[in-house]
């Protein structure tokens, strides 16, 4: 929770566990919160918490009256996998397995649900998040695809072809990022098309907006990001998560052969393209680190601290702590030319089993883990 007064975790089964960070004492069970696997959990305020699940669902529930869930919300037609809050619209964003973004509206929610609407579709979609002052939303795909909307707008739904395209490309790690002679990416299995055509032509790209270093509202960039390694190999982008100031994203990607991983830090670009018919590039490759290739085929869940000078990344049967240098700096003091690994601080192990998902406390020098098995672990990591 927002203030770390409780602990909740989502299980494999139909469960959500609560606790009290501090004790570490047990404090509920939710023994039928979904009739599926639960898979995400998010905070919209001290209070009030939503779950989604495998059963296509998500749930409202409230500290103070667990006994019951305050409404369930369908819309999904499969999986649900991530959930994110617009604080400043109180609109919920959630997205699944069937490739939609969906917008549920909680200023009117009653115990019947929502309501909502879809407001975007894509192919392959892994996790979608938006950034601390949604301005941007961000999908990751499982053809190693990275979307990003600027100008964020929610109240407006997207259908294929109605909002402007900026001109799809690669990454690199390269400080000249606009060069105009790169290409597009993969034309198979784009996610952003209904067919497999290539990237947009020259016609539907973008107009320079009207107010200077900035897009046009919705507008979509198709990225597919430099992963070390995996120049000549597509892999997949597993786990998406943003620093808490915005400056940056944070991927975990595997192989297409799933035998290698990588955590990888893309610092954000701001500004327009140099010209309307030029590529734009919003990311770009500053840190990564290969991970250990343990438990293929299933997703670990890594995170920035809240002051985003650390990174924890699930790493075999424990996790490691992870920082731009040896000193934790300021992303934005040692932003290197060329992409640069990240530095190992910490490693801290106490499972069993693979490590799966793993949290800062937003406001204790405190992570969590949980792993496959079932076991959470709780560290106050001393330097």
């Amino acid at each position: 929770a927002p203030r770390s007064s409780v602990l909740t975790v989502a299980c494999e089964q139909t469960e959500v566990l609560l606790f009290d960070p501090i004790s570490s004492k047990h404090i509920k069970t939710l023994s039928e919160a979904h009739e599926d696997c639960v898979n995400n959990i998010r905070f919209l305020d001290n209070r009030l918490f939503a779950t989604c699940s495998d059963d296509t669902t998500i749930a409202l529930w409230d500290l103070r009256k667990l006994n019951t869930k305050v409404c369930t919300l369908h819309g999904h037609t499969s999986w649900v996998k991530n959930i994110e809050y617009d604080t400043n619209t109180r609109l919920l964003v959630t997205s699944g397995f069937d490739g939609n973004v969906i917008i549920w509206d909680t200023n009117r929610c009653t115990e019947d649900g929502c309501p909502h609407k879809k407001f975007f579709h894509t192919r392959f979609l892994m996790r979608m998040r938006l950034t601390p002052d949604c301005s941007k939303m961000l999908i990751s795909t499982s053809s190693g695809y990275l979307l990003i909307l600027h100008d964020l707008d929610l109240n407006k739904s997207l259908e294929v072809g109605s909002y402007p395209i900026l001109r799809a490309r690669r990454t690199t790690s390269s400080s000249d990022i606009t060069s105009s002679g790169s290409s597009g990416p993969r034309a198979v299995g784009s996610p952003c098309h209904q067919n497999n055509s290539g990237p947009p032509s020259e016609k539907t790209l973008s107009r320079p907006s009207q107010r200077e270093g900035g897009s046009p509202r919705n507008s979509l960039e198709v990225l597919t990001p430099e992963v070390p390694g995996e120049r000549d190999r597509g892999n997949c982008i597993t786990s998406l998560q943003l620093h808490p100031k915005g400056w940056a994203t944070l991927l975990r990607c595997s192989s297409n052969t799933d035998d290698q991983e990588w955590t990888c830090v893309y610092e954000f670009q701001e500004g327009a393209p140099v010209r309307p018919v030029s590529p734009r590039c919003s990311l770009r490759l500053t840190h990564c680190i290969e991970e250990a290739n343990v438990g293929r085929g299933y997703i670990k869940e890594l995170c920035f601290s809240p002051d985003g000078r650390m990174i924890s990344s699930p790493h075999g049967f424990g996790i490691r702590l992870l920082g731009f240098d040896a000193h934790c700096s300021e992303l934005v003091d040692c932003l290197p030319r060329e992409a640069s690994p990240l530095r190992e601080i910490r490693s801290l192990y106490s499972h069993n089993d693979v490590v799966l998902t793993t949290k800062f406390s937003p406001t204790h020098c405190q992570i969590a883990s949980g792993c496959l098995s079932g076991r959470v672990s709780l560290y106050q990591p001393k330097f």
